[in-house]
Protein backbone atom coordinates (compact mmCIF):
# COMPACT_ATOMS: atom_id res chain seq x y z
CA UNK A 1 0.00 0.00 0.00
CA UNK A 2 2.87 2.38 0.80
CA UNK A 3 4.23 2.08 -2.75
CA UNK A 4 0.80 2.92 -4.21
CA UNK A 5 0.43 5.87 -1.86
CA UNK A 6 3.84 7.30 -2.75
CA UNK A 7 3.27 6.78 -6.48
CA UNK A 8 -0.17 8.40 -6.28
CA UNK A 9 1.10 11.36 -4.24
CA UNK A 10 3.92 11.99 -6.72
CA UNK A 11 1.58 11.85 -9.68
CA UNK A 12 -0.97 14.07 -7.91
CA UNK A 13 1.69 16.70 -7.22
CA UNK A 14 2.68 16.80 -10.89
CA UNK A 15 -0.94 17.00 -12.00
CA UNK A 16 -1.72 19.76 -9.47
CA UNK A 17 1.16 21.80 -10.88
CA UNK A 18 -0.11 21.48 -14.48
CA UNK A 19 -2.06 24.66 -15.24
CA UNK A 20 -5.68 24.45 -16.31
CA UNK A 21 -8.99 26.32 -15.96
CA UNK A 22 -8.93 26.12 -12.16
CA UNK A 23 -5.45 27.64 -12.03
CA UNK A 24 -6.54 30.54 -14.21
CA UNK A 25 -9.67 31.24 -12.15
CA UNK A 26 -7.80 30.97 -8.84
CA UNK A 27 -5.03 33.30 -10.03
CA UNK A 28 -7.56 35.79 -11.39
CA UNK A 29 -9.52 35.90 -8.15
CA UNK A 30 -6.34 36.24 -6.11
CA UNK A 31 -5.02 39.11 -8.23
CA UNK A 32 -8.35 40.93 -8.49
CA UNK A 33 -9.74 40.41 -5.03
CA UNK A 34 -6.87 39.37 -2.78
CA UNK A 35 -5.68 36.24 -1.05
CA UNK A 36 -8.88 35.60 0.88
CA UNK A 37 -10.94 35.53 -2.31
CA UNK A 38 -8.32 33.30 -3.93
CA UNK A 39 -8.43 30.92 -0.97
CA UNK A 40 -12.24 30.79 -1.08
CA UNK A 41 -11.98 29.92 -4.78
CA UNK A 42 -9.45 27.19 -3.96
CA UNK A 43 -11.78 25.73 -1.32
CA UNK A 44 -14.61 25.61 -3.86
CA UNK A 45 -12.33 23.91 -6.36
CA UNK A 46 -11.21 21.33 -3.81
CA UNK A 47 -14.81 20.60 -2.84
CA UNK A 48 -15.33 19.77 -6.51
CA UNK A 49 -12.26 17.50 -6.43
CA UNK A 50 -13.72 15.64 -3.45
CA UNK A 51 -17.12 15.30 -5.12
CA UNK A 52 -15.55 13.90 -8.30
CA UNK A 53 -13.45 11.51 -6.22
CA UNK A 54 -16.42 10.26 -4.21
CA UNK A 55 -18.39 9.93 -7.45
CA UNK A 56 -15.60 7.76 -8.81
CA UNK A 57 -15.64 5.68 -5.62
CA UNK A 58 -19.35 4.97 -5.92
CA UNK A 59 -19.18 4.47 -9.67
CA UNK A 60 -21.17 7.52 -10.81
CA UNK A 61 -18.41 9.07 -12.88
CA UNK A 62 -17.89 5.70 -14.60
CA UNK A 63 -20.90 6.78 -16.63
CA UNK A 64 -18.73 9.51 -18.17
CA UNK A 65 -16.18 6.96 -19.32
CA UNK A 66 -18.79 4.47 -20.56
CA UNK A 67 -21.19 6.88 -22.22
CA UNK A 68 -19.83 9.10 -24.94
CA UNK A 69 -23.13 11.03 -24.93
CA UNK A 70 -22.90 11.78 -21.18
CA UNK A 71 -19.26 12.85 -21.52
CA UNK A 72 -19.98 15.05 -24.54
CA UNK A 73 -22.98 16.60 -22.79
CA UNK A 74 -20.91 17.47 -19.72
CA UNK A 75 -18.06 18.72 -21.89
CA UNK A 76 -20.34 21.03 -23.88
CA UNK A 77 -22.10 22.26 -20.72
CA UNK A 78 -18.71 22.95 -19.12
CA UNK A 79 -17.48 24.83 -22.18
CA UNK A 80 -20.67 26.92 -22.25
CA UNK A 81 -20.25 27.84 -18.57
CA UNK A 82 -16.60 28.85 -19.03
CA UNK A 83 -17.37 30.87 -22.19
CA UNK A 84 -20.26 32.55 -20.37
CA UNK A 85 -17.92 33.58 -17.52
CA UNK A 86 -15.48 35.03 -20.04
CA UNK A 87 -18.11 36.91 -22.05
CA UNK A 88 -19.68 38.35 -18.89
CA UNK A 89 -16.27 39.43 -17.58
CA UNK A 90 -15.41 41.16 -20.85
CA UNK A 91 -18.85 42.77 -21.11
CA UNK A 92 -18.77 44.14 -17.56
CA UNK A 93 -15.15 45.27 -17.82
CA UNK A 94 -15.99 47.19 -20.98
CA UNK A 95 -19.22 48.55 -19.58
CA UNK A 96 -18.00 49.58 -16.14
CA UNK A 97 -14.36 50.31 -16.82
CA UNK A 98 -13.51 48.28 -13.68
CA UNK A 99 -14.77 51.01 -11.39
CA UNK A 100 -14.90 49.08 -8.13
CA UNK A 101 -16.86 46.15 -9.53
CA UNK A 102 -15.84 42.67 -10.53
CA UNK A 103 -17.47 39.71 -12.21
CA UNK A 104 -17.74 36.68 -9.95
CA UNK A 105 -19.69 33.55 -10.84
CA UNK A 106 -21.39 35.32 -13.72
CA UNK A 107 -22.59 38.24 -11.61
CA UNK A 108 -21.25 41.74 -11.16
CA UNK A 109 -20.50 42.40 -7.52
CA UNK A 110 -19.42 45.65 -5.98
CA UNK A 111 -16.51 45.70 -3.59
CA UNK A 112 -17.60 44.98 -0.06
CA UNK A 113 -16.97 47.55 2.61
CA UNK A 114 -13.98 45.55 3.84
CA UNK A 115 -12.33 45.79 0.39
CA UNK A 116 -12.96 42.11 -0.40
CA UNK A 117 -15.50 40.09 -2.29
CA UNK A 118 -18.10 37.62 -1.15
CA UNK A 119 -16.45 34.41 0.04
CA UNK A 120 -19.52 32.44 -0.95
CA UNK A 121 -19.42 33.74 -4.52
CA UNK A 122 -15.72 33.03 -4.83
CA UNK A 123 -16.27 29.56 -3.36
CA UNK A 124 -19.07 28.92 -5.87
CA UNK A 125 -16.85 30.13 -8.70
CA UNK A 126 -14.20 27.56 -7.74
CA UNK A 127 -16.79 24.83 -7.41
CA UNK A 128 -18.51 25.61 -10.71
CA UNK A 129 -15.18 25.86 -12.51
CA UNK A 130 -14.22 22.42 -11.25
CA UNK A 131 -17.60 20.90 -12.16
CA UNK A 132 -17.48 22.58 -15.60
CA UNK A 133 -14.24 20.76 -16.33
CA UNK A 134 -15.17 17.24 -17.51
CA UNK A 135 -11.50 16.26 -17.42
CA UNK A 136 -11.75 16.26 -13.61
CA UNK A 137 -14.44 13.55 -13.75
CA UNK A 138 -12.62 11.48 -16.32
CA UNK A 139 -9.39 11.96 -14.36
CA UNK A 140 -11.08 10.69 -11.20
CA UNK A 141 -12.48 7.60 -12.88
CA UNK A 142 -9.38 6.73 -14.90
CA UNK A 143 -6.49 7.97 -12.77
CA UNK A 144 -7.44 7.09 -9.20
CA UNK A 145 -8.27 3.38 -9.69
CA UNK A 146 -4.89 2.49 -11.18
CA UNK A 147 -3.25 3.12 -7.80
CA UNK A 148 -5.56 0.87 -5.76
CA UNK A 149 -3.49 -2.05 -4.48
CA UNK A 150 -4.82 -5.51 -5.27
CA UNK A 151 -6.98 -6.91 -2.50
CA UNK A 152 -7.85 -3.54 -0.95
CA UNK A 153 -11.46 -2.27 -0.84
CA UNK A 154 -11.72 -0.09 -3.93
CA UNK A 155 -14.34 2.45 -2.72
CA UNK A 156 -12.50 3.08 0.57
CA UNK A 157 -9.12 3.52 -1.11
CA UNK A 158 -10.62 5.79 -3.80
CA UNK A 159 -12.16 8.07 -1.16
CA UNK A 160 -8.81 8.15 0.68
CA UNK A 161 -6.96 9.00 -2.53
CA UNK A 162 -9.56 11.68 -3.28
CA UNK A 163 -8.91 13.31 0.08
CA UNK A 164 -5.16 13.15 -0.54
CA UNK A 165 -5.65 14.58 -4.05
CA UNK A 166 -7.67 17.49 -2.61
CA UNK A 167 -5.03 18.14 0.09
CA UNK A 168 -2.21 18.14 -2.46
CA UNK A 169 -4.20 20.50 -4.69
CA UNK A 170 -4.98 22.70 -1.69
CA UNK A 171 -1.30 22.94 -0.74
CA UNK A 172 -0.28 23.79 -4.32
CA UNK A 173 -3.01 26.36 -4.87
CA UNK A 174 -2.34 27.94 -1.47
CA UNK A 175 1.19 28.66 -2.72
CA UNK A 176 -0.24 30.06 -5.97
CA UNK A 177 -2.63 32.29 -4.01
CA UNK A 178 0.09 33.46 -1.64
CA UNK A 179 2.44 34.33 -4.52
Amino acid sequence: MLESLIAFAGAAVLIAMAPGPSTVVIMRQSMRSGRRAGLATVLGNETGVLVWGVAAAVGLSALLAASRLAYDGLRVAGAVVLVWFGVRALWHARRSGSGGAAEVDGEVVEEASNGGYSWLRCYRLGLVTNFANPKAGVFAVSFLPQFVPEGWPVPVVLVGFSVLWALIDLAWYAVVVWL
